[in-house]
């Protein structure tokens, strides 16, 4: 809520969201290994989509740019994304290769482990020739993580997508996202992610991407602020149960958390995205106002904390009426 009590209005700005969309495949009873789990549920996932749908379920305007296999799991998530009212004009088929696949452990606390299955996958081989520039140009916001760098086409795809973003004027929204499994080696991830680092004009990382992307394992002001570049508006660490910080140039401080009954993480950060982005994309000045700012992180963490109490991801992404229960009810 705003600081007179009014909620911020949910923007009808298109957003953008760039990169892959998967099938996760989750075992039936939580913390046990993949080899251990008496079957699987397929859930779809992909954390730039799990964002677009954020967005959507909130009552956003989202568009999700990508590739899927021309498979049954490429079509079923093209249909999960216009189920969910996500344009899906940026979105293509490759008939050579399959949707991915990643296998994800629940430990018993909730967090996951994960095993891949793109070899390559269709995400991978996306080119800028397929890009829909037109679809990126209209849009207020260009969201998406690391994972589209590590191989070519479409680490080239994913440069001129955001060339194009930035000559238009959109907000750059970068959430790295890592998946150390996907990458060659933990070094080359470091270096991959850092290199489109001053580029975004929003970067989120959660505690654990801090550490990594740091090599310190202190959760502090002055290791979050070694990530700030010159361009940078605004800075955000993801604590998980204990809530968010913001860093931006003349304030920091940090939100707390909502209590609730944790049963998988997934997509948690995702959801905690796309609330930010489809609260500030028509009023970046948000960005500027520390009490407005502090007002969406609470409705963005409510929003996290909600989609923590299901399995799977797009499943248990809230709409604005469940967040704002939360907050009523816990403020």
């Amino acid at each position: 809520m705003a600081p007179n009590g009014v909620i911020e209005k949910t923007g009808a700005g298109l957003i953008v969201s760039f990169g892959e969309m998967l099938i996760d495949f989750v075992p039936t009873v939580s913390g046990v290994s993949l080899a251990e789990a008496p079957g699987f549920l397929k859930a779809p996932g992909g954390a730039p989509a799990n964002v677009a749908i954020a967005v959507s379920r909130l009552g956003g305007k989202a568009a999700f740019v990508g590739k899927l296999g021309d498979d049954e799991f490429g079509h079923m998530l093209a249909g999960i994304l216009r189920e969910n009212g996500v344009v899906d004009e940026g979105i293509n088929f490759d008939k050579g290769a399959r949707t991915a696949l990643a296998f994800v452990t629940l430990r018993a606390d909730g967090e996951r482990e994960f095993m891949f299955y793109r070899n390559p996958s269709a995400d991978m081989l996306l080119t800028p020739d397929e890009l829909n520039l037109d679809l990126i140009r209209s849009a207020k916001v260009f969201h998406y993580g690391s994972i589209s760098l590590i191989v070519e086409p479409c680490r080239t795809a994913h440069l001129k997508a955001m060339e194009v973003a930035k000559d238009a004027g959109l907000l750059l929204s970068y959430d790295p996202n890592l998946r150390l499994p996907l990458w060659p080696s933990p070094e080359e991830a470091r270096v991959q992610i850092k290199s489109i680092w001053d580029k975004a004009d929003l970067i989120k990382v959660s505690d654990v991407e801090l550490e990594f992307l740091t090599g310190s394992n202190k959760i502090d002001d002055e290791s979050a602020m070694s990530l700030w570049h010159p361009n940078l508006k605004l800075l955000l660490v993801t604590l998980g149960d204990l809530g968010c910080r913001y860093y931006t140039k003349n304030f920091h401080g940090e939100v707390e958390a909502f209590r609730v009954n944790t049963v998988d993480t997934t997509g948690a950060g995702d959801s905690f995205v796309g609330a930010l982005l489809c609260k500030i994309v028509d009023d970046q000045s948000i960005l500027e106002d520390e009490p407005r700012l502090r007002a969406v992180l609470k409705f963005a963490n409510a929003c996290g904390a909600i989609t923590t109490t299901k399995k799977g991801a797009i499943p248990a992404l809230p709409t604005e009426s469940d967040a704002l229960s939360l907050i009523k009810g816990g403020a």
